[in-house]
């Protein structure tokens, strides 16, 4: 938690000036507070009795205590607006680093982390900051002051009694500690469990197509209820330790109170004290224990914004992608590519790939096949550089891969994808997506291109039609047809086609076969397909099994070996 805290203050440093103005405002807000009592005792003491009384003393005292409330309340406001600025910024800050870290984050972290777990991070977590780091600060500012300016004033009024308060009040910060000690470790697994049940809920809603199609909507009602049931328990735990905070700290200090009373009671009978430095001894003692009573009423949402905090902060920890800044740019060249000896595995425990080596001309067509688990979708995130090598060296443009900036390197391909992705935006956004430069005629030539013009254009808006942000107003053979005219807005060096076509009718795949030859004819390609009719074509078929190469060769020459190839085709006809 301390770490936590300390990252907090070094986001809230950054804002000084706010700062420098908050802390005075504050000061002052709590300093005429404090000022009340003393002020409201002094009047007391000028009631002596009936006709004993200092009406122009109590006159006085009475303006004072009014105006010293009044301009308390103008710095408590002026506090109050600057302490909500400085934590609306904080947060901002702190989003946009998170956003930006897990933009360089590296392709592993979203295969291993639920996305409806990152999203919560954004979301549940940065909102109880927010309003941990509100609370926190108005106690932080307020109670300081309030603690020590009322133990300074009890002090100078009675030294013997405020001992007593104090001691009493000491025990009530053990206590405090002792609970939150245990609040806290629920707090933490509260925020790992809502994290973990928005992640599912986000994973149901995106496939009820597909729990309804095999009737597993009673299993998944159930699992959702098993990890609902858990943070229940969770929550009722963490809120069961933290409630009993309030009520234990009021208890000891209400004894405080009393021994207030009953001390302070004998001392003006003995007269040591007048009825008006007890009256203001009372507020004291009750101003003195109310920023401690503050701080542990408000100690569960205090905690759940530090457990959130974590949450946040741990994304600072993951292992960002290389910095490749000091690389140079990639060269320029017509597409070779080469893999060289390469070795890759997801897990230490599990080879993938193993001593994997092509060679692929300028211009080439290289088909890869092979039955599921293979290894030919990550030959790709290994061309593109999303996964690392574990041994071996990648070639493209005779240049080694990890050896120049990644940007570069990308901006060599273009890829149509089998899981087609559209944003809610405009579809000539989506399409300009790959080049954020295009004119509207070199968008409507690459739609064009795709056979995608003519539904677009039925479109009620043509080409400024918004997609919905899942792309419901969209058919799927329509979504993989806006993602082709992407790539071919792209004109990349090096195209990737990974099932690219499995989501188009067989009329709209010829007419896209057609446009896609045209397009891949004197560019490197790789073709990754299940239908091998749509491969005979191809310069070179990689055929893969288990992460290794088992024949090379072009349609008509794995046919004649009559090898694995030769019965994957004729299974397939």
């Amino acid at each position: 938690m301390k770490k936590t805290l300390k990252k907090l203050a070094e986001y809230a440093a950054e804002y000084k000036g706010i700062i420098m103005r908050l802390v005075p405002a504050a000061l002052l807000a709590n300093m005429l507070a404090l000022a009340g009592p003393y002020l409201s005792g002094r009047a007391i003491d000028f009631i002596a009795g009936e006709n004993n009384v200092d009406f122009d003393a109590v006159r006085r005292y009475s303006v004072a205590l009014i105006a010293a409330y009044l301009f308390s309340s103008v710095f408590l406001y002026v506090s109050t607006v600057l302490t909500n600025t400085l934590a609306s910024k904080v947060i901002k800050d702190i989003r946009a680093d998170a956003f930006a870290k897990i933009s360089g984050l590296p392709l592993k972290f979203f295969d291993r982390t639920p996305h409806g777990d990152i999203i919560s991070r954004f979301t549940n977590d940065t909102d109880a900051v927010s309003d941990g780091l509100l609370q926190g600060m108005t106690q932080f500012f307020s109670g300081i002051v309030t603690v020590l300016g009322s133990l300074v004033i009890m002090f100078t009024l009675n030294f013997k009694i405020t001992l007593a308060v104090l001691a009493i009040t000491v025990l009530c910060v053990f206590v405090s500690k002792f609970i939150a000690a245990r609040s806290g470790k629920m707090f933490r697994e509260q925020s790992r469990t809502i994290g973990e049940l928005n992640g599912y809920i986000e994973e149901i809603t995106e496939n009820g197509e597909i729990i309804n199609a095999f009737g597993y909507r009673e299993e998944a009602i159930e699992k959702f209820t098993r990890i609902n049931e858990r943070l229940n328990k969770c929550g009722q735990k963490a809120q069961f330790y933290s409630s009993l905070v309030n009520p234990t700290t009021r208890f000891i200090n209400n004894l405080a109170y009393i021994s207030v009373g009953v001390f302070g009671g004998i001392a003006a009978l003995h007269n040591n004290l007048s009825v008006g430095t007890i009256s203001g001894f009372l507020i004291y003692a009750t101003q003195f224990a109310k920023p401690i009573n503050s701080m542990t009423g408000i100690l569960a949402q205090l905690q759940s914004a530090s457990a959130s905090a974590e949450r946040i902060f741990g994304l600072q920890k993951e292992e960002s992608e290389s910095d490749d800044s000091g690389l140079p740019d990639m060269p320029g060249g017509e597409g070779s590519v080469e893999f060289s000896n390469v070795s890759f595995s997801y897990t230490e425990d599990k080879p993938l790939i193993e001593d994997f080596s092509v060679r692929v001309k300028p211009g080439d067509i290289v088909a890869i096949v092979g039955p599921t688990g293979a290894g030919k979708t990550t030959v790709v995130n290994l061309l593109m550089r999303f996964y690392d090598t574990d041994r071996g060296g990648i070639f493209v443009n005779s240049a080694r891969i990890d050896r120049v900036k990644r940007a570069g390197l990308r901006k060599c391909f273009a890829m149509v994808l089998q899981e087609t992705w559209l944003f809610s935006g405009t579809i000539r956004e989506n399409i300009a997506y790959s080049r954020a430069d295009a004119t509207d005629e070199e968008i409507e030539n690459a739609a064009k291109a795709a056979y995608a013009h003519s539904f677009i254009k039925r479109m009620p808006d043509g080409y400024d039609t918004v997609i919905n942000e899942d792309g419901s107003n969209l058919s799927q053979g329509q979504k993989q047809l806006l993602t082709i005219a992407r790539a071919m807005l792209r004109d990349p060096d090096i195209l990737i086609l990974d099932e690219a076509t499995s989501s188009v009718d067989t009329m709209t795949e010829r007419r896209i076969r057609q446009a896609f030859a045209k397009m891949m004819k004197g560019r490197t390609s790789f073709v990754i397909a299940h239908r091998l009719s749509t491969i005979k074509d191809a310069d070179t078929i990689l055929v893969m099994k288990d992460g290794n190469i088992i024949e090379k060769g072009n349609h008509n020459e794995l046919i004649e070996k009559s090898g694995f190839y030769a019965e994957m085709y004729k299974s397939s006809l």
